[in-house]
């Protein structure tokens, strides 16, 4: 199962293979210009403008897949806190008097320390 992540990867990665041949194509079209000068630069022109054209429709592609890519990094994320608070949770009931305690310790701390900024 492809992810937007995934895709998003994949389609930059085709990005950035369509400029390195484009960038290919073009210092190839000038290294034969002395000999063929017309031909071969209105070749290499054309296959230049191409690849960079494919290169700008694989990073359209990619910039389709960032909202769904950044959606599931959220997600993931969100998950990972609700399970801190379910263990939170757990531990409160488990111990309940220790955790009374930690959070009054807490709390008289934080009293302290905001006393003694004034």
């Amino acid at each position: 199962m492809s992810t937007h992540t995934d895709a998003l990867k994949s389609n930059l990665g085709e990005a950035g293979s369509h400029l390195k041949q484009a960038a290919s194509a073009a210092g190839a079209a000038l290294k034969h210009a002395g000999a063929a000068a017309g031909d071969e630069l209105k070749l290499g022109k054309a296959e230049a403008k191409a690849e960079l054209a494919d290169g700008a429709l694989a990073g359209l592609a990619a910039a389709e897949h960032l909202g769904g890519a950044a959606g599931e990094q959220v997600d993931a994320l969100m998950e990972k806190g609700r399970d801190l608070l379910d263990s939170a949770a757990e531990l409160i009931r488990e111990r309940p008097l220790a955790a009374f305690g930690i959070a009054f310790a807490a709390g008289f701390i934080i009293s302290k320390l905001a006393r003694s900024d004034k």
